[in-house]
This record gives C-alpha cells, structure tokens and sequence, in this order.
C-alpha cells in the first residue's frame, strides 16, 4: 500500500465523520507493521472535550485488533471543510502524542499542508514529546 491508496482511504473515512458544530470532517488511514489497514473519522460531541480525532479513533481500532504490541508505519490525515475543500491542517497535539505513543523511528506522517500533501516523521511533528 502506497501514499496515495492511505489518501484515498482518509478520504473515504472522513465521508463518515459526525461533525456538526465544527463542520469539518476528518479522516485518517494508518498502515500498522503488521500491514493491516484501519481507519477512523472525527466524531462531535456537544460538548467539545469529549470529541474524537479521527486519528485517535483510527489508532484505538488497531489497538483493538493487534494488540497492545501494535506499531505505526504510516499514518495519512485528511480534512474537507464546509465548502468541501481540503485546507492545510496538521494533527493536533493530542494525536501527535497519540501517533507518538505507537510509532516507530520509520513512522511516517502525511497530511495537507499549504503547497500539497507533507510528510514528516513523528520525531519532526513532535520534537519533544512526553515520555517517561
């Protein structure tokens, strides 16, 4: 599986995405070592703590298949606003810890940025993430 069929796959995710008070959809494709494939979507809440990332929820259902042993080999994020556009958008810091919680040095992470599609390793999206 290449970067372009982990960006399809993010885009069919964030189709499914429940995001009424932000109207903004987002989808995530993360490609664990083991191969597989899972996806996840932004779910809302009223209450915008309890709101998911969609990949956070793309992460958990691998952990739910695999195993607490899972680790990330690629992770692909993609957004569409109101209007149906994609717009330069990283993952929040939230989720970089997340991703950084099962990657690996390879992990490698795409998303929008402003002049097309990034990609950067865990270590460059979160230089200093918390760890024990």
């Amino acid at each position: 599986m290449d970067k372009a069929d982990l960006k399809a796959e993010a885009d069919k995710a964030l189709e499914k995405a429940y995001s009424p008070y932000s109207n903004f959809k987002v989808g995530a494709a993360i490609l664990t070592e083991s191969g597989n494939l899972y996806t996840g979507c932004n779910v809302e809440n009223v209450s915008y703590g309890l709101t998911i990332c969609a990949e956070r929820t793309a992460i958990t259902q691998a952990v739910a298949k695999e195993g607490p042993g899972m680790k990330l080999r690629e992770v692909f994020v993609a957004n569409r606003n109101e209007n149906g556009v994609s717009i330069p958008c990283s993952p929040c810091g939230a989720c970089r810890q997340f991703i950084a919680e099962f990657a690996t040095q390879e992990t490698r992470v795409h998303y929008a940025g402003k002049s097309g599609d990034v990609t950067k390793s865990v270590s460059d999206l979160l230089p200093d993430g918390f760890t024990f």
